[in-house]
């Protein structure tokens, strides 16, 4: 009842602070989420002790799929949990696991997430101990940890010493060379502006990485080549970080060509104990963010490992450092480290550390957080197995490896049933992924005794796993755990732009691909034809339809036609394509998103994405969704005499690449300009996008001013 009392409390208070606008606080008992069988259990080396004092309740600021995560271990360790939650999220998956939850505000950040006061608010009504910020918003918000601290609310996180000074690159860089911490080549200061960033980088020497000295997330970051880059590479990530940070102070570096990510974990205490969890590698990124993380590296040996993780320890020891946090280095291929900053908070990917070593972090940071000293030494921290982290994200890889994709989840199971597979995820069929929030639908981390284990286990995941209604990175994140260089472990940061100068193209087939694409093409469409023989609620009769049982078939996969016979033979489908014939077990329902089924002996996973009536299949094949014809022989004939719809030009239009909001517009009609020429600027998910001129010509039409909402192919200027 005293919860109940303390939050129609806040409730009243929230209404008082939004005026006008209401918004609803719920209470409610935890209830069953779906969770992969892998967590930690089996894996834990850090068991709870029920006999160690503990928070009674902690608040969670924060949403999606880390706000599950922490919710998850403190109800473990029998602590209750409040949720916080915009408009936009109040169905969301962590409203609905927490044993109460607030809500904050409209769906803007700014408003709700990122908005100290109500989350204070909703922190003292409800009598919340202790706070977790998860990661981003106001994780490392040093005013938001000294309010805690003033009203007696213990902040399970570090001391505002330590993110003030490794919140501020500088700053960091100094105290990590006062540490004995190798750091890159730089200029140690801050940048006025465009000419003083070139003058800078020429001194540093070309290639240089231009960043907001407040940032992080791969936001406020550019690389420049020459004096041009550098001047727009001031310029819009000036304006992300000011964006993103409110802080539009800009550094420059030394940038290392061809490097590798790697970072360590650490614990600290506040009784002066640190410990490094082994590393993190982090190489493959688009737009400096991260794609694909495993632990350990399969790169260093155990004399670089063990140098890092000292160092980084020192570091911790210098700052007084407590809580989880994450030292991160560029490794060159000699092996040489360089600083690279500090994230004082719990990371995206630290689920991979966890299988490998078998320590709860957000456990250890709950414990740290309440005063208990570590019970962990260096030697009781292994590296146990292999684990891979896939962040799927909701966007179309085929735009810049990755621009943001919106929508609403229609259909979505995650590959649970895959053992070894772990999925951290905030969604739920039916959830919508929005402009106002990071586009990431789960992280998939998959184990294994070996890396090959784990590459498998992902690839069968992957395989599994059913997205339907926004555009998704898995044929990217597929492929390139397939890929040659990856397998080998030959990756860097550059990863990407090297292994795909021209661009991610999705899946590419052989002739076998092809063949057991178009067999089970064949095997649906026959399946349908068998379907459409049998009417439900039919009253019987004494005669009988037959079934067929033989079909002459035109398929057409990249404008190319193949004609193949099908024969159903007792359970299986014989079906023959020129010279082969394959025999393809009846395990097909076309009720299921997933076609698990064997071609000529062997099992084969893919996923049946739509069909209609026109012949039209889409089907998923190794993550990448292929669009098929199958008519039969006479509807092929009759088809070929329809006349072709004529193509759209849209040569002379600039369009929208992704959803986003219009930051800026730079030609106005009338305008001259000139090919590649930059004509506006669209933010996404708090990235600088600049949209230029795909050719030369005169200005037609402006649809677009600066404020604007936008979405995918949205016309945006038009030429003569």
């Amino acid at each position: 009842m005293a919860n109940i009392a303390a939050g129609k409390g806040a409730f009243r208070a929230l209404e008082t602070i939004f005026k006008d606008q209401v918004y609803n606080v719920s209470y409610g008992i935890y209830r069953s989420i779906s969770v992969s069988s892998l967590y930690l259990s089996s894996f834990r080396n850090d068991p709870f002790n029920p006999n160690e004092s503990r928070f009674d309740k902690i608040l969670v600021a924060n949403r999606g799929e880390i706000a599950c995560r922490v919710i998850r271990t403190a109800k473990e360790m029998g602590i209750k949990t409040v949720a916080v939650y915009s408009i936009a999220d109040n169905n969301a998956r962590h409203v609905r696991m927490a044993d109460e939850a607030v809500c904050i505000g409209p769906a803007a950040t700014k408003d709700s997430y990122l908005n100290i006061d109500h989350i204070m608010l909703a922190v003292t009504k409800t009598g919340s101990q202790a706070v977790h910020p998860g990661y981003g918003f106001l994780s490392e918000n040093a005013v938001f940890v000294e309010k805690l601290e003033a009203a007696g609310i213990s902040f399970i996180g570090p001391s505002v010493e330590a993110i003030n000074g490794m919140g501020d690159k500088l700053e960091s860089k100094r105290l990590a060379q006062a540490a004995g911490v190798n750091t890159i080549p730089g200029f140690d200061g801050i940048v006025n502006d465009a000419d003083h960033c070139v003058q800078i980088a020429r001194e540093i020497s070309y290639p240089v990485m231009i960043k907001a000295s407040a940032g992080g997330g791969g936001k406020g970051m550019r690389i420049a080549r020459n004096d041009d880059d550098a001047r727009d590479g001031f310029r819009l990530a000036s304006q992300e970080a000011a964006s993103s940070f409110g802080d539009d102070r800009i550094l420059v570096e030394k940038f290392i060509d061809k490097p590798r990510h790697i970072e360590i974990q650490v614990l600290g205490d506040k009784h002066g104990n640190a410990v490094y969890l082994n590393e993190r590698e982090c190489s493959i990124q688009r737009r400096n963010q991260k794609v694909i993380e495993e632990a350990p590296s399969v790169f260093l040996n155990e004399g670089t490992r063990k140098a890092m993780g000292e160092q980084a320890v020192s570091l911790c020891k210098r700052l007084g450092y407590y809580s989880a946090g994450t030292v991160e280095f560029l490794v060159d291929s000699e092996q040489k480290f360089y600083f690279l900053e500090m994230n004082t908070r719990l990371q995206v990917e630290h689920p991979v550390t966890e299988y490998i070593t078998g320590v709860d972090l957000v456990h250890q940071m709950i414990r740290i957080a309440k005063g208990h000293p570590l019970l962990l030494t260096q030697k009781d921290i292994p590296i146990k197995g292999w684990a891979i982290e896939s962040r799927v994200y909701s966007e179309d890889p085929y735009k810049n490896f990755g621009l943001p994709s919106i929508g609403r989840l229609y259909k979505y199971i995650e590959p649970l049933h895959v053992p070894n597979v772990r999925c951290d995820s905030g969604i739920d069929e039916g959830s919508e992924i929005s402009i106002y929030y990071d586009p990431m639908i789960c992280k998939l981390v998959c184990y294994g005794n070996t890396r090959n284990d784990a590459i498998n286990t992902s690839l069968e995941a992957l395989d599994s796993y059913v997205i339907r209604g926004v555009t998704h990175n898995i044929p990217l994140l597929r492929d390139i755990l397939t890929e040659t260089n990856f397998i080998e472990g030959n990756i860097s940061t550059n990863y990407l732009s090297e292994v795909y100068p021209d661009g991610f193209k999705g899946r590419q087939l052989n002739s076998t691909d092809k063949q057991h694409i178009l067999a089970i093409a064949a095997c649906v469409f026959s399946k349908m034809d068998m379907r459409s023989y049998t009417f439900l609620n039919e009253r019987p009769s004494t005669a009988k339809r037959k079934e067929p049982a033989e079909w002459t078939l035109v398929i057409s996969l990249f404008d190319e036609e193949l004609q193949c016979d099908v024969k159903k033979v007792g359970n299986k489908f014989h079906v023959h394509m020129k010279t082969d014939t394959l025999s393809v077990e009846d395990h097909i329902n076309l009720s299921s998103p997933l076609i698990q089924t064997n071609i000529n002996g062997k099992p084969i996973v893919m996923q049946l994405v739509s069909k209609d009536a026109s012949g039209k299949l889409q089907i998923v094949y190794q993550g990448t969704t292929f669009t098929i014809f199958v008519l039969s022989d006479k509807a092929s004939k009759f088809l070929k005499m329809m006349p072709e719809k004529p193509t759209v030009d849209v040569s002379k239009v600039v369009l929208s690449p992704m959803p986003g909001m219009v930051k800026s517009v730079s030609c106005e009609v009338g305008d001259t300009m000139a090919e590649g020429q930059e004509v506006c600027i669209i933010e996404a998910m708090k990235m600088q996008n600049s949209l230029v001129a795909g050719a030369s010509g005169k200005v037609k039409a402006v649809h677009v001013k600066a404020g604007d909402t936008v979405g995918e192919d949205d016309v945006l200027i038009e030429f003569e």
